[in-house]
């Protein structure tokens, strides 16, 4: 969740952190109306989230990739710049998370043999959390990637049959007190 709403301040957690189905949803009233968590008494921290994922691809465009001789140009470096435009604009495309103050973003992307992993380390200093920030980040990233190197993973029926995304994921969260 975003906006951390079952933390207190300092990282603990009340009783409707428990995990099971029937937990109170923030993100709904007592009548079950969709509603943005209110969060303007929590006190500023300094937030950190890391999110992590992969697109598997073929032999062929991967070492395309670690040429730079796709016709759409350098993929890891429109990857990067997607990633970051898509932290910035979270807010805008999940229809609850606050817009939030975002004080760092960090991309790492790496071609192994048969993928490109991406790694999107976002921070802030506010009342909300940053993952979801950072799962788009990956996940848009990712996209980027695919969207670059289309042409080359088409197989002869235009289909993209080891082509995909997965293992998108949280990888860490962190909450300083300021």
């Amino acid at each position: 969740m975003n906006e951390d709403e079952s933390e207190e301040p300092g990282g603990a957690t009340d009783a409707n952190d428990a995990g099971s189905p029937g937990d109170d949803l923030t993100h709904t009233d007592e009548r079950g109306e969709v509603q943005m968590v209110d969060v303007g008494a929590k006190p500023d921290t300094a937030r950190r989230a890391v999110a992590a994922g992969e697109i598997h691809l073929s032999p062929g465009t991967v070492a395309a990739i670690r040429d730079d001789a796709l016709s759409k140009g350098d993929v890891l470096a429109t990857a990067r710049i997607g990633a970051v435009q898509a932290v910035k604009h979270t807010w805008e495309t999940i229809p609850m998370c606050h817009q939030i103050p975002i004080t760092n973003v960090e991309t790492a992307f790496a071609v192994e043999d048969d993928r490109v992993t991406a790694e999107v380390a976002v921070e802030t200093t506010g009342k909300t959390g940053c993952e979801m920030e950072a799962l788009e980040g990956v996940t848009t990233g990712l996209n980027v990637v695919w969207d670059m190197v289309k042409a080359a993973e088409k197989d002869a029926d235009g289909q993209y049959p080891g082509t995909r995304i997965e293992n998108v994921r949280v990888v860490s969260k962190e909450k300083r007190s300021l």
